[in-house]
């Protein structure tokens, strides 16, 4: 049995639709990473699994409990970290994991366990609101899976934090997901993704665009890249215009070039810069967005 599972599901506001006709299956323990600009629906989906907003279309549900019709007994089985800090402030560390066991029915011994876990022991008498943007997320995750929750919800939460406590962040992620917890995140880092993540979906305009593992979504997307090695910003400049090239991109190794057809790409790496290798490599997911993009505006004008 999925862990969510969602048929045309849909949301409005003010008469204007913000997610439209989403259709969804994430399996149980699967680390599942929802991606799309701001705007494009991440959160009010986020929001209508959690049991925070109702649908205004489609059904579904999410750990065998309808979105609508049982949205209490959901919300016990579902742990969700919002985009931005959402705890109390001007309770300490402590008092915040004490207040959420109580809504839980948990006992008092569990906060124990999880500010062990967080390394949030030393600062169990400090205010919430006193606490570092990196030290704040590890609360928010600590008070999200205090109660065992069967599916995790994350909107953007390593946004904005170091290095470290991203790499902490992802551990913890993965231990869960490893007990069968079902996590979906939303996140600009795409790195995140394809290091972490078993699957993607890609949001415009309320609408799901594609989704797949990262080999299955970069084969769908139909595109090529060509890295052209060793070259400069005076190579990048002319490829910016050339015929079949739809990105490019300066890397270390070069210059990328991205296009729908791998013949085109190759002619202009020919032409642009004759005395430099040239290989077909595989697209980036960074490009790949840019062009579901780019042809969902196409379409939609």
């Amino acid at each position: 049995m999925n862990a969510i599972e969602v048929v045309g599901l849909g949301k409005s506001f003010a008469d204007q639709w913000v997610v439209r006709d989403l259709t969804l299956s994430i399996r149980r323990g699967e680390i599942f990473a929802f991606l799309g600009p701001n705007g494009s629906g991440k959160t009010t989906t986020m929001r209508m699994l959690s049991g925070l907003l109702t649908p205004d279309a489609g059904h579904g549900f999410c750990v065998g409990h309808d979105l609508v019709r049982e949205r209490q007994a959901l919300r016990e089985r579902i742990g969700y970290v919002s985009q931005h800090f959402s705890l109390y402030e001007d309770l300490t560390v402590r008092e915040n994991l004490d207040f959420v066991l109580r809504i839980h029915g948990k006992a008092r011994r569990v906060r124990e366990k999880s500010m062990d876990r967080f390394g949030l022991r030393l600062l169990a008498d400090q205010l919430a609101g006193k606490l570092s943007g990196g030290w704040k997320q590890r609360l928010a995750l600590a008070c999200a899976l205090v109660h065992r929750p069967d599916v995790l919800l994350l909107d953007e939460p390593t946004s904005g934090i170091d290095p470290e406590a991203r790499r902490f962040f992802w551990r913890v992620i993965q231990e869960e997901a490893s007990t069968g917890c079902t996590v979906m995140i939303s996140t600009h880092y795409l790195d995140e993704v394809q290091q972490y993540c078993d699957r993607l979906a890609y949001l415009m305009h309320g609408r799901m665009l594609i989704i797949g593992t990262v080999h299955e979504v970069i084969e769908t997307s139909g595109l090529a890249a060509v890295q052209i090695l060793r070259a400069g910003f005076e190579v990048a400049r002319k490829a910016e215009h050339q015929p079949g090239v739809e990105h490019v991109a300066q890397t270390t190794s070069g210059v990328l070039l991205t296009g729908p057809d791998l013949k085109s790409l190759q002619a202009c790496a020919a032409r642009i810069a004759p005395a430099l290798p040239a290989e077909a490599v595989a697209p980036r997911l960074e490009e790949v967005f840019l062009h579901l993009a780019r042809s969902d505006g196409r379409n939609a004008a």
